[in-house]
């Protein structure tokens, strides 16, 4: 979707300390930055950004990051599987629908040290979208990049098939009225 192989035109270098500042001083030449680093890396007009899959299409028609547990802890422990899920989504409907007292509240409780940076990482990651994805297209999306570029073997279709369960989700979105 870039243009780019992972194995063959990317060198990885793990950069665990400093890692703003390394990207700064000029010792690689990307980085895949996470909240709130790009919003300080904006502030300093350091670098320029070359994939947003908030904005970017088709990288914003999915969910960035999905919930995963074990098949056995689930078959264990079903109540508690639905509620965390619940607490997540109306987690995120708090996100969307009042970010200026979420940021608040994450600076209050120590989670993030500036206000501005949460503020806006809550503006740029789009919370209010959560209902209008399809979560099994987007493991087919991840499931098919990630097959073109060699990290699983196995089909797309087999992955979502064996690895995926979708209940939960299903209920709940009748459940909080999707």
């Amino acid at each position: 979707y870039i243009g780019l192989d992972p194995v063959n035109d990317i060198e990885w270098v793990i950069e665990p300390e400093r890692p703003v500042e390394a990207f700064a001083e000029g010792k690689f030449d990307a980085y895949l930055f996470t909240p709130p680093e790009p919003q300080k890396l904006r502030a300093k007009k350091i670098g320029h950004t070359i994939l947003d899959t908030n904005l970017d299409r088709p990288w914003s028609q999915h969910f960035c990051c999905m919930i995963s547990a074990t098949s056995d802890y689930v078959t264990r422990y079903p109540v508690a599987t639905k509620r965390v899920l619940r607490a997540i989504f109306k987690g995120a409907d708090l996100c969307a629908s009042d970010p200026s007292w979420t940021a608040g509240q994450l600076v209050d409780r120590g989670f993030v040290p500036s206000y501005d940076y949460a503020r806006q990482t809550l503006s740029d990651i789009r919370y209010d979208r959560w209902r209008d994805y399809d979560a099994e297209a987007s493991m087919l999306f991840y499931a098919l990049r990630m097959q073109e570029t060699g990290m699983i073997k196995s089909s797309a279709q087999r992955t979502i098939a064996e690895g995926t369960d979708w209940r939960f989700l299903d209920e709940l979105k009748r459940e909080l009225k999707m």
